[in-house]
């Protein structure tokens, strides 16, 4: 009998809630975008919801700017893998700002892949919002 065509559908992307990989609910998005402003713990990505693929295994990686280690060398791009566990799974693929901020700046480039396929793909552009520090300000108190 044929094998069923995995069917993967993206859900929402941007910036989500903080999110706790210990809690089983995932982050609420915030805002559906792809400009993301580099600010300390803002929470970005993508949740999938993928049908039909139940025990297969993903393979994740969010490749960054060519963030530097504590030996001032570009570390690796953050990756892993993820069995799928069950037949309509939403997954979250995201990451984090932390400081320093300047190294964080640029593309973040997030993909999924199942069987040496690319099933989910999103780029999101970090950067440093102008007058910062007057946002962070303003940000505060409230505005």
């Amino acid at each position: 009998m044929a094998k069923s065509k995995v069917v993967v559908e993206m859900l929402s992307y941007g910036i989500y809630s903080k999110w706790d990989n210990n809690d089983k609910s995932l982050p609420k998005i915030q805002e559906f975008t792809t400009q993301v402003p580099a600010e300390v713990d803002i929470e970005f990505g993508f949740i999938v919801n993928i049908k039909k693929a139940r025990g297969e295994k993903i393979r994740y990686c969010i490749y960054h700017p060519d963030i530097p280690d504590k030996q001032g060398q570009a570390m690796p791009p953050f990756d892993g893998e993820e069995y799928v566990r069950n037949n309509s799974w939403d997954f979250y693929l995201g990451d984090t700002i932390w400081l320093p901020i300047e190294d964080k700046i640029g593309e973040w480039r997030m993909e999924i892949e199942l069987d040496n396929k690319i099933i989910a793909s999103k780029t999101f552009d970090v950067f440093q919002p102008e007058f910062a520090g007057e946002i962070g300000f303003w940000k505060k108190r409230g505005f």
